[in-house]
């Protein structure tokens, strides 16, 4: 899925409706902020430039049962920089008002801005949260301090009406190669949900490390989470139960789903050092730092494997309560074809089996069990080296990994990061389409985009950070907005312009040399 080859490089209105195609400067004497230079970009905006709303002292957000906590956490971003109360309440006079209604997509909302006051709707709790995003952008990069600034704080007047295109957008992060702290982890959801990001994709175990506690099985994180472990013996801990459901909830809060991956039958040392069972022959393995793949397997032909993995799938199953469950599959260049079928064909119906959508990378589809129990098939290829992931009837997540491996370096000079798949800087994330970039796979059957980034040569949240960011915006853009919202120039204006959001932040992310960073 990522290192077959490795190379690591050193450390209502009657005006004109416009897209992120047609973004233009405010005029003269507005707000200095557009309706269309939201990231990712909105999929329809009407501006009304005299209708502008002011924040205030007086100003109140208004909000009532499920809405309610969507408009505290708009309340709690504000408060800081504005220094106003911002009281959630009911009712109240020239009012943000969040309003859940019937009659709008999922995740989608509508936004209307007036002098007298701003209403955010949607159908459900998620769309607000999308569409606090969206404003909490519409105000200048200052609102992002902590404390108290003097500004005048003006959202600019307009109605904005905008939805998904995918369902599923997501990113992930490997806890295997180098384990990252659940506070790490927490500021990561932080940061990917402000980009309408809605699944994280958690690695929780490879050849270098076990990352999750299995009651059953405890010694895969006694041994496979010790210290030592890890890429560079440089990555031990693990999460335990506590950990890993409060990550969870973090992230149900900011409507992230969750999305945990046991790796196998392939890129499974880890476990058969602390169960030498787990092998063919009973020996243990001896533990492995290294970067290489494909020389490890679960032996499909004894029980001990079954009872392995439904143990680990049910403990995984009863503290996720997201739909889908990864069971890896790639690889697995030491499990002879055979094997490697009746493997899928007696594992994936144990995830269906406690109630979760199996996900697999793209080599599961060429086993019938992947369509035979709806398994969702995650491309990771290369779009000049695309094998078929065809199994009838899939979804597919798209991660093409040329395009979209946040671990790659942006070029040859990138502190960190490996260059198997090349060097893939921001235009390179972002100018694909993923309905179509597969020919055997036909548009309506992509659940969306992922963005990968693998932790070998990971240590900390800043290294998370600098790779990620600003190439996860272009793979969010591509998930969320509308195919002829599609525009570099655009993209890369508006990208420029959330620069110093990042910096009050403490974000640190690449300063692409692509974009004219403000």
């Amino acid at each position: 899925m990522r290192t077959a080859r490795i190379g690591l490089t050193a450390l209502a209105l009657a005006l004109p409706t416009f897209t992120a195609t047609a973004a233009a400067g405010p005029p003269p004497g507005r707000t200095a902020i557009a309706l269309t230079d939201v990231l990712p970009a909105v999929a329809e905006a009407v501006p009304a430039p005299d209708a502008a709303f002011r924040l205030t002292p007086d100003t109140v957000i208004t909000a009532s049962g499920a809405a309610t906590a969507v408009a505290g956490s708009l309340a709690a971003a504000w408060r800081p920089a504005t220094g106003f109360a911002l009281p959630v309440t009911e009712t109240g006079d020239r009012a943000i008002a969040l309003v859940l209604e019937p009659g709008h997509p999922a995740e989608g909302y509508r936004l209307a801005i007036r002098a007298g006051g701003v209403e955010l709707a949607a159908t459900r709790p998620a769309g607000l949260f999308a569409g606090v995003q969206t404003l909490r952008q519409l105000l200048p990069a200052e609102i992002e301090a902590r404390s108290a600034r003097h500004a005048r704080w003006v959202l600019p007047g307009g109605r904005i009406k905008d939805f998904p295109r995918y369902a599923y957008r997501g990113a992930m992060l490997d806890l295997a190669r180098h384990f990252h702290e659940p506070a790490e982890i927490r500021a990561y959801i932080d940061r990917i949900s402000r980009f309408k990001i809605n699944h994280l994709h958690l690695h929780l175990s490879d050849d270098q490390g076990w990352r999750i506690r299995i009651d059953s099985w405890p010694r895969l994180t006694a041994v496979g989470g010790a210290p030592g472990t890890g890429v560079g013996g440089a990555g031990g801990g693990f999460l335990t139960k506590d950990d890993y459901r409060e990550l969870v909830r973090y992230a149900a809060d900011r409507f992230v789903t969750v999305v945990p991956e046991i790796d196998m039958p392939g890129h499974v040392n880890a476990a058969q050092v602390a169960y030498p069972e787990l092998t063919c022959d009973g020996v243990a393995p001896r533990p492995r730092t290294d970067m290489r793949v494909g020389y490890s397997s679960l032996c499909a032909d004894r029980e001990v494997t079954y009872r392995f993995a439904a143990d680990v799938i049910r403990e995984l199953a009863e503290m996720t309560p997201g739909p889908y469950l990864h069971v890896g599959g790639d690889e697995a260049m030491s499990t002879p074809h055979g094997a490697y079928l009746r493997f899928q064909r007696r594992v994936l119906p144990l995830v269906r089996a406690h109630g979760k959508i199996p996900v697999g990378w793209h080599e599961i589809a060429q086993s019938p069990a992947a369509a035979e129990n709806d398994a969702v098939i995650q491309f990771w290829g290369r779009e000049r080296n695309s094998p078929s992931v065809a199994a009838a009837g899939s979804r597919v997540v798209l991660s093409p990994a040329n395009r979209t491996y946040l671990d790659m370096e942006y070029d040859l000079l990138t502190p960190g990061g490996l260059d198997w798949a090349g060097a893939i800087e921001v235009r390179d994330a972002y100018d694909w389409d993923p309905g179509a970039l597969l020919s055997d796979v036909p548009a309506e059957r992509v659940l969306g985009v992922e963005a990968p980034l693998w932790s070998e040569t990971l240590r900390d949240l800043d290294d998370i950070e600098f790779l990620a960011f600003p190439r996860l915006v272009a793979i969010a853009e591509l998930g969320w907005s509308p195919r002829s919202a599609h525009d570099w120039d655009s993209f890369r204006s508006r990208l420029g312009g959330y620069g110093p959001r990042w910096v009050r932040q403490g974000v640190r992310f690449h300063r692409s040399p692509e974009v004219r960073w403000s």
